[in-house]
């Protein structure tokens, strides 16, 4: 059997090879006389152990080989990964050395790899804190995280790591953070309108905002305020709450300031009484938002003035006959100031025994008498531009009987002391007097009217004014035929007087001679004439007047006096042609000089 020789696999090691060894293993198998086939077993069992040592280093060889490959698989893999994650591009980011052994590959793709990773994990923290606050946001939004609160760390989407997700997710924070700053600005204003509707109802602020949330107290610092949506809802009932509670008792505390004035008024409390409420009764005509002084809602304060309405109430039952004459009184003073007569005997006597009998509530006859004293007042008001025409006529009658006393006097252009302001007072009187006719046509015209829409008569204290028209008018007829009468007279008695005093060559008084004449006889004192002329005419209108209803008798005589006066202009007249006749009847013989 042929030797294998094993120097091809001999290895060196410390100088021993296998061909050495060979040889000694010869040598020993020759002092022994080991036979040629045992020798051939040994040395086929030696080729097997060194094919069975090839093949393992092989596999082994093999093995490493395929683990370096899939480590290079599994990196190129990780390195895409990375790239997709991250957002990179690939063409910047691979190795540009792709050929080679399989180590060299790997040693080309490990640097890569380590930067890769390293970005990975800064971009996944800023993930990670982003994250956090948007959860820590939504979580104190929603009201499930306290403010301050630490949340769990997110779960990050390792495969999306781009800068674009995670702008979004910045993007999505501001927006967050600038709802949480709008929410907590509302909060605020929440927080201070409640402080200033429990100052102005003198309420607790502090029990009243922590009810809603504890953390709502002052001493917490602002950005640890809770800004839930539960938070916002309860505030904003509370603030509505309040401000209707406000409304509530501003409308209450009004009612009673109103109350406080009418019974004060009725009672004629003293300024000193009333200025004990001076903080009640200062925002009784005040708007809701107008109020803002502390305690000016209070509820002991609301208490208080009840307390007074109501002792002020029990005041008036005692002071009820005073306070009904007194309306009574006001009553008849519209009545007076209109020119209407009552019966203010018979009312105060029905008045009288309705307060003595006490079948009637106290505030249903107040309020019975002031709705009498609406009425009045309506009635005034309707009168009134009728009234006005009336006085206007009435004053212009009066300077008509001043303007016939001012002809009448013969010393009125002599430069005495005022004759001027008198002269122009005549002026403004003679236009005034001619506009009396137009002016009593349209009083007739609209106290006609009055009447028609009324069905009723115009009564002048007590007087129905188309009759003091009519006869002021036939007066006034009657006045211009006296005057046309005298005109007439006067000019026959001066023809008269002209054809005297003329003969068929003329006359002359002689100088030596005084002429003699009869006394000329002049109107009485009072009112008549030596020559029968009737007195002055009044108006024959005898008015009812109450002890109210009077203050106008003086205009009214004037106005009489300035219609009847042409009766004293007549006498006037008469006694002149009267003068005239006992002149042309003395014998004035003429003398030559």
């Amino acid at each position: 059997m042929g030797r294998r020789d094993c120097s091809g696999c001999a290895e060196m090691a410390g100088g021993i090879t296998c061909g050495s060894l060979l040889q000694k293993l010869q040598l020993v198998w020759d002092e022994v006389g080991e036979s040629d086939e045992d020798r051939d077993k040994v040395l086929y069992q030696l080729d097997q152990e060194c094919l069975d040592v090839y093949k393992r280093k092989v596999d082994q060889a093999t093995n490493s080989r395929d683990l370096l490959i899939q480590a290079l698989d599994d990196s190129k893999i990780e390195l895409a990964r990375l790239l997709s994650a991250l957002g990179e591009k690939a063409v910047a980011r691979t190795p540009e050395k792709t050929s080679g052994t399989i180590k060299q590959q790997l040693a080309a793709i490990a640097p890569t790899l380590e930067q890769l990773n390293k970005k990975k994990n800064e971009r996944k923290r800023e993930f990670v804190s982003v994250q956090s606050q948007i959860d820590q946001i939504c979580g104190e939004i929603a009201g499930t995280t306290e403010v301050g609160e630490q949340v769990a760390t997110p779960q990050v989407n390792e495969d999306d790591l781009t800068l674009e997700r995670l702008e979004d997710f910045r993007s999505q924070l501001q927006e967050l953070e600038k709802e949480k700053s709008n929410r907590l600005e509302k909060v605020l204003e929440y927080v201070s309108m409640v402080h200033d509707l429990c100052t102005v109802l003198g309420m607790d602020f502090l029990s009243t905002v922590t009810e809603v949330h504890p953390s709502l107290d002052d001493s917490i610092a602002d950005n640890c305020k809770s800004i839930s949506d539960d938070t916002l809802s309860k505030l904003d009932k509370t603030v509505a709450t309040l401000h209707e509670d406000k409304k509530l008792r501003l409308s209450k505390l009004q009612e009673l300031a109103g109350q406080l004035y009418d019974l004060w008024d009725l009672m004629d409390a003293p300024t000193q009484e009333r200025s004990m409420f001076d903080h009640v009764t200062c925002n009784r005509s005040a708007s809701v938002d107008e109020v803002t002084a502390p305690g000016a809602l209070a509820l002991d304060l609301i208490e208080q003035a009840e307390t007074e309405v109501q002792r002020l109430d029990q005041l008036k039952y005692s002071k009820m006959k005073e306070i009904a004459f007194k309306k009574q009184t006001e009553l008849e003073d519209i009545y007076a100031g209109a020119h209407t007569v009552i019966d203010t005997a018979a009312a105060h006597m029905k008045l009288l025994a309705l307060i003595e009998a006490g079948n009637i509530e106290p505030t249903e006859l107040i309020a019975d008498m002031e709705g009498q004293i609406a009425k009045a007042k309506e009635e005034a008001l309707s009168r009134k531009d009728i009234l006005d025409k009336v006085e206007k006529w009435m004053s212009a009658c009066e300077e008509e009987s001043w303007l016939e006393d001012y002809n009448r006097d013969d010393n009125r252009y002599n430069s005495s002391r005022g004759a001027h302001l008198n002269l122009k007072r005549a002026e403004k009187a003679r236009i005034l007097v001619s506009k009396i006719p137009a002016l009593v046509e349209t009083l007739v015209a609209k106290t006609r009217a009055w009447e028609e829409s009324r069905g009723l008569s115009f009564m002048y204290d007590g007087v129905p004014l188309l009759a003091m028209l009519d006869e002021y008018v036939m007066l006034r007829e009657e006045r211009e035929e006296d005057k046309k009468r005298m005109k007439e007279q006067k000019r026959y008695v001066e023809q008269k007087l002209n054809t005297d005093h003329e003969g068929p060559f003329g006359s002359r008084v002689s100088p030596n001679r005084p002429a003699t004449a009869k006394k000329i006889p002049g109107p009485k004192s009072n009112g008549t004439s030596m020559n029968g002329t009737p007195p002055s005419r009044r108006l024959s209108i005898s008015g009812q007047q109450n002890g109210r209803s009077g203050g106008k008798d003086s205009k009214r005589d004037s106005m009489t006096k300035a219609v009847s006066s042409p009766g004293n202009g007549a006498a006037d007249a008469a006694a002149k042609e009267d003068a005239s006749s006992h002149i042309s009847g003395t014998d004035l013989a003429p003398t030559t000089p």
